[in-house]
């Protein structure tokens, strides 16, 4: 199962606080703006997101058809198929993607601990 670049998306209660505490830490901003209350740092290839109220507990991050630069992936595994794949191994989803559909699509569950996994393709 291929799913594609790896993030994890912090939810934070202050989200210039947070951006200079991993400037700190080598982070430059990749992404997003403050205007949006989010935004994507990295470090090499490692990315957080800093989310301001858009959501409660941190998330697992993963974006199928995309690298670590969020440049395209020639091949992988479309949304749809690894939903598939999941739930035929027998993991609940929380949240579906339409499986007649093409192009973006999200789907949600939960690791045995409750954290919460988001694969989230946006092409």
């Amino acid at each position: 199962m291929k799913l594609g670049a790896f993030s994890i998306s912090l939810s934070v209660k202050n989200l210039q606080v947070s951006k200079e505490f991993y400037e700190h830490l080598g982070f430059t901003v990749f992404g997003g703006s403050e205007e949006m209350n989010y935004l994507i740092m990295k470090n090499e290839d490692t990315l957080i997101g800093l989310f301001h109220q858009m959501f409660d507990k941190n998330i697992l991050t993963f974006n199928p058809g995309w690298d670590q630069s969020a440049k395209t992936l020639d091949s992988y595994d479309d949304v749809r198929t690894i939903q598939s794949q999941l739930k035929n191994k027998g993991i609940q989803l929380a949240q579906e993607v339409n499986p007649g559909t093409s192009g973006p699509g999200s789907i949600l569950f939960f690791d045995p601990d409750g954290n919460t996994i988001l694969i989230d393709q946006h092409r």
